[in-house]
């Protein structure tokens, strides 16, 4: 059912939103099947912005009292004299495990379920097999170890005693 907005509806409707009155509070108060989104809707179209107190009570906000120093006229005490600070006696100390030691790094030893972030992803093995694996060290070098960045990464060579000149002409015979 649509709201029929007479001109005492949005009358009403204008002095209520002004008073601060919610729209919920407006829809009620005018009744006859006006909805609240109608009311936004209408307030909307009316370019009624501007409201003169806030839609919401205002609440008492509660503040604890604090309890503020009180200006004495009595003086402070002086310290008091230093204490004489007894010698602690040392605890014993626990002796100290010594460290486990270091898992060899194996390579082979990683699968892809144990493959961490960190260790080298170098393939071991024909990954249709049961023993397909990856390196599994720790990757120093991109996402391998040192050892096996040196087999992926090859530095670029150079082609010596060729100029310019010839590489041009090699290049050009290709599309000839």
């Amino acid at each position: 059912m649509t709201a029929g907005w007479t001109e005492d509806r949005v009358g009403a409707l204008k002095k209520l939103w002004l008073e601060g009155q919610s729209a919920s509070q407006i829809a009620k108060t005018l009744g006859g099947g006006v909805t609240r989104n109608a009311v936004i809707g209408k307030v909307h179209r009316l370019g009624l912005s501007g409201r003169a107190a806030p839609s919401q009570p205002a609440r008492a906000t509660y503040r604890p009292t604090r309890p503020r120093p009180a200006a004495s006229a009595q003086p402070t005490q002086a310290p008091s004299a230093p204490r004489r600070i007894e010698a602690a006696q040392p605890r014993p100390v626990a002796p100290t495990p010594p460290p486990p030691a270091p898992m060899p790094e194996l390579p082979g030893t990683a699968t892809v379920l144990t493959l961490g972030a960190h260790m080298c992803k170098w393939p071991i093995g024909d990954p249709s097999s049961r023993e397909f694996s990856f390196c599994g060290r720790r990757a120093s070098e991109g996402v391998y170890c040192g050892e096996h960045a040196r087999v992926a990464y090859q530095p670029q060579v150079r082609r010596g005693g060729k100029d310019g000149a010839t590489e041009l002409a090699r290049s050009l015979r290709r599309y000839i």
